[in-house]
């Protein structure tokens, strides 16, 4: 593990490693195969054991995840998909990616999260998917919605780029049903360095994935060695994880029961100490079930209050601004009062594993000076 010498209260979000990560790292460089390897596949073999799901396909990024899933459900020109506008511009991207449009939609403003109500309100004779961001590490299942999805043939896909390791009642996310992506990148629960991951509903789909993932190439890597030609089948994209990356998630994955439980336990600690505040909300992320990702407030003198934070030196953040208010997507424009009223009021205190219950402490107290100076309390 490395340190740092500047207190880790002055970082929104940090990687964490464990020390196993280089001798990973080094490890596959030794290999020999610097690409797409059997390390590759020992981490999609892995993650999907962990799951306990029959396949897991590792790509380059949570956006390669996204954009690989919509393709997959054959989603495409002139065709809608659901989204909720509060989540990273990725999202959006991907769906801009297929040439499919977008239809934003708002979001409950205790949990950031759409609802099973929010979609189905949305649905029209062109939607052909739903991508559910699960905010902050928050599990979004909409089982009551998934029959009458499944019936009209509109895909589920999870944007759970926040959330693995997080559960939907008993179930991990990945395995309720719906297609999913998981991101690795740097700052997350468990990250490669930059990764993906699709959780395919079916052996078919797998393959599509894979093919997709590798320029349409319909061949195993292990296949083409013993053969003198290959078959491009159709579109493809080059999204296959390399194997550096994929040691990094394989040496992360060894401990994410602590991840999980350390990172439970500072948001336990910010909730105890933000107790007290008037004036600020503590967004839920149902903590019993979720491995947090985040941990946001909100408050209506956020913008006062995130300078005074941040010319002490303390790390906050706000994620995300509201995307339909976003110049590039401003042709899917339309009113959503919570989501608008939540990127006016939202902050992201420094939450990342590297944090002590000192550190923590500082950034409330901080908090509760800020929010006076601001008439918060």
């Amino acid at each position: 593990m490395t340190t740092t010498a500047r207190p880790d209260h002055t970082r929104n979000a940090s990687p964490y490693l464990y020390g196993q990560e280089t001798a990973a790292v080094a490890q596959a460089l030794q290999g020999g195969q610097y690409g797409h390897s059997h390390v590759t596949e020992e981490f999609e073999h892995r993650i999907a054991e962990f799951l306990g799901v029959p396949d897991a396909v590792a790509v380059t990024s949570g956006t390669a995840a996204l954009h690989t899933a919509l393709l997959a459900a054959d989603v495409g020109p002139g065709m809608e998909v659901i989204v909720p506008s509060m989540t990273f511009c990725a999202t959006i991207q991907a769906i801009l990616a297929v040439g499919a449009t977008v239809r934003f939609i708002d979001v409950d403003p205790t949990t950031l999260c759409v609802t099973d109500q929010l979609v189905m309100d949305a649905v029209t004779d062109t939607t052909a998917a739903v991508i559910p961001v699960l905010f902050g590490g928050r599990a979004v299942d909409l089982l009551g919605a998934r029959q009458e999805l499944n019936q009209r043939g509109i895909a589920v896909i999870e944007d759970a780029a926040h959330a693995f390791g997080s559960r939907s009642g008993q179930h991990l996310v990945g395995t309720t049903g719906a297609l999913t992506c998981f991101s690795f990148g740097p700052i997350k629960n468990l990250t490669c360095g930059q990764g993906g991951m699709v959780i395919p509903r079916s052996p078919e789909e797998a393959d599509t994935v894979r093919r997709l993932r590798l320029l349409g190439v319909q061949e195993s890597q292990g296949e083409r060695a013993n053969i003198t030609t290959y078959r491009v089948g159709g579109f493809g994209l080059r999204y296959q994880l390399s194997a550096i990356n994929a040691a990094i998630g394989l040496a992360q994955l060894d401990h994410f029961a602590t991840t999980a439980d350390t990172r439970r336990h500072l948001w336990h600690v910010y909730r105890d100490a933000l107790a007290p505040l008037d004036g600020v909300v503590l967004v839920d992320v149902d903590v019993d079930h979720a491995v947090p990702h985040l941990c946001q407030i909100l408050t209506p003198h956020r913008d006062q209050v995130f300078a005074e934070l941040r010319a002490q030196g303390i790390g906050v953040g706000v994620h995300y601004p509201p995307n339909h208010l976003q110049p590039a997507f401003a042709a899917w424009h339309r009113p959503l009062p919570a989501t608008e009223q939540v990127g006016r009021e939202v902050l992201s205190l420094p939450f990342h594993q590297h944090l002590t219950e000192k550190d923590i402490d500082t950034v409330v107290t901080a908090l509760g000076q800020a929010l006076k100076s601001a008439g918060g309390s």
